[in-house]
């Protein structure tokens, strides 16, 4: 099977990549296991190949529907739709998200409708379709109500997915993300992004301003285990889903000052020092929007599993990126 990887170039891309170049195969939409045969990572930039004669990298604009008509062949039985714009650039720049985020995504579902072989879809959509009134305990049905251009853009991209599938068109699930933490490399411009960036910059020496305040708490989750949500979802048998395609993936709910309680347990003095709290109200008033915990029951009887804490998320980013060194 050949199998489609947008955002391949990210962060998630290239973690989802290597795991599956390791894995070696996927279940294909009637439970049978697939021998990967290419996998192709398509993003604006060049994406790591890792030296596999499986990978194909192509750089371009996942925007421009004769990319995307070129990229959806009958061949194609997997994808992962990975590409975004994140959420306070989506917001800050209207435009750009609604072309990447909206457009770009409706463009593949309608080049799978017409390549008609139904190929099995993951879009990973965010906490952020959620907001405003939220009740006590968020379900996988709850209304969704955005805050943000960002949450919007990702449940009408929920609806157009559940959708096409109801139709027949693609076999689809939406897996929603928690906030991914801790992310290597440098801060970027998600609301969120001071989830990693109040533990990574300490750990390697640097100043971190939190943009929130200390009781703000956010759902996180490792991308360890956001890898394994996204093939363990993928694997899913569509039938177990129901009606309801949308998944609410388990998590940490944790606040920010446990989150810096818990590099405390881990690391000296020092290095919690470097972190400063000087509240932003545009980030705080994304973030807070967002739930800060939800039930995620229905994910974890379909087997899908999440960190015992924050603590063990911080330790796993000491051990895997810092090699152990705190």
């Amino acid at each position: 099977m050949k199998v489609l990887v947008t955002g391949g170039a990210g962060f998630l891309g290239q973690k989802l990549a290597n795991q599956l170049l390791s894995r070696g195969s996927l279940k294909d939409s009637d439970g049978a296991e697939q021998k990967i045969e290419q996998l192709i990572l398509v993003d604006v930039v060049k994406a790591n190949d890792f030296g596999d004669s499986r990978v194909k990298v192509i750089a371009g604009d996942i925007a421009d529907p004769k990319l995307i008509q070129g990229l959806i062949t009958p061949e194609i039985k997997s994808i992962f739709h990975l590409a975004a714009i994140v959420s306070g650039q989506a917001e800050a720049d209207f435009d750009l998200g609604m072309r990447i985020n909206l457009d770009a995504a409706r463009l593949l579902l309608e080049a799978c409708r017409k390549a008609g072989h139904k190929p099995k879809i993951i879009f990973t959509s965010s906490v952020a379709v959620y907001g405003g009134a939220l009740p006590e305990m968020v379900l996988d049905t709850t209304a969704l109500n955005p805050q943000s251009s960002y949450g919007t853009q990702k449940a009408i991209c929920e609806l157009l997915l559940n959708d096409f599938t109801r139709k027949g068109f693609v076999d689809g699930r939406v897996l929603r993300l928690p906030t991914i933490s801790v992310r290597p490399g440098v801060a970027n411009k998600a609301a969120s992004s001071f989830a990693s960036g109040i533990i990574r910059e300490p750990l390697n020496g640097q100043p971190s301003i939190c943009p929130v305040s200390p009781d703000l708490r956010i759902w996180l989750l490792s991308p360890l285990y956001a890898i394994e949500s996204l093939i363990t979802g993928h694997d899913l048998d569509s039938s177990k889903l129901g009606l309801n395609k949308s998944i609410n993936l388990p998590g940490v709910s944790v606040s920010v000052g446990e989150m810096i309680e818990a590099l405390h347990k881990v690391a000296s003095e020092e290095t919690v020092s470097l972190i400063s709290i000087e509240p932003d109200p545009k980030v705080e008033a994304i973030v807070r929007s967002w739930p800060a915990s939800w039930d995620a029951s229905r994910a974890q009887a379909l087997g899908l599993k999440s960190d015992p804490n924050f603590q063990s998320i911080v330790e796993a980013y000491i051990e895997d990126e810092l090699k152990g060194k705190s």
